[in-house]
């Protein structure tokens, strides 16, 4: 069913799943949800304004820009957690409508905005690279090998914030920005409710499928993929919840 060219999206999905999936584990349990869109936001937002004031598509240079600003957002949602805690998952979520407004800002004011906003929202992944391959699977090994060896650390919030800002910014690059939220929350609400056997079949499963619907119906990889993923996670409902 594939060729040897989907060598390259499969390298990027499995490695921003593995970076991801982890990553998600630490959101729901610090209970900030709305964390990651807020950040993805904030890295597409950034890139967008970039490209309208610099016309320049370079991923080196786009990349760099989408890490700051995705840092930023980080040490906003972490400053917020701080100050009101209560109130923490609210104001990160105005903090993703800002983001995403300066997003549309942006998009509309530049020649080719509504392309490059689709872009950062929905990937296409059949066309990953080798630059997103090997981001993603380097992101992957590095969140691994903390979320097996350094836990300790994670469990710090300037450097779960600081892991989460970089990572988030360097996936969206790759993913877009709502597949990215589907690899980190479906895979890490699956595992409470399924266990992890079973997470990791029906994420598998989740995503060929995703990649077989765009690849034979020639729709949009992100689109198909994330439409999938969030339709497994979903799914996890339907099992009952492991007695602690």
């Amino acid at each position: 069913m594939f060729d040897a060219w989907m060598l390259l999206p499969l390298l990027t999905l499995v490695g921003g799943l593995c970076a991801l999936a982890p990553l998600g584990a630490q959101v729901l349990a610090r209970g900030v949800v709305f964390t990651d869109l807020a950040v993805a936001q904030a890295a597409a937002a950034s890139t967008l304004w970039f490209q309208l004031i610099h016309h320049t598509h370079a991923p080196g240079i786009l990349m760099v820009v989408s890490v700051l600003g995705a840092l930023a957002s980080a040490a906003a949602v972490a400053w917020l957690c701080q100050v009101w805690p209560n109130r923490r998952e609210a104001l990160i979520g105005l903090l993703y409508v800002v983001g995403a407004m300066l997003g549309l800002l942006a998009a509309q004011y530049s020649p080719h905005g509504r392309e490059d906003l689709q872009e950062l929202l929905a990937a296409d992944l059949l066309w990953s690279d080798e630059i997103s391959a090997l981001v993603a699977t380097g992101s992957g090994v590095l969140v691994m090998l903390l979320h097996a060896f350094g836990r300790v650390l994670l469990a710090r919030d300037m450097i779960f914030f600081s892991v989460f800002g970089l990572v988030i910014s360097l996936m969206v690059q790759a993913l877009g920005v709502f597949l990215v939220f589907a690899l980190l929350i479906a895979p890490a609400v699956m595992h409470e409710r399924c266990g992890l056997i079973r997470t990791i079949v029906f994420m598998l499963a989740a995503n060929l499928i995703g990649l077989a619907v765009s690849w034979h119906f020639d729709l949009p990889s992100g689109i198909c993929l994330t439409l999938c993923i969030s339709l497994a996670g979903l799914g996890s409902v339907a099992f009952r919840q492991p007695s602690a």
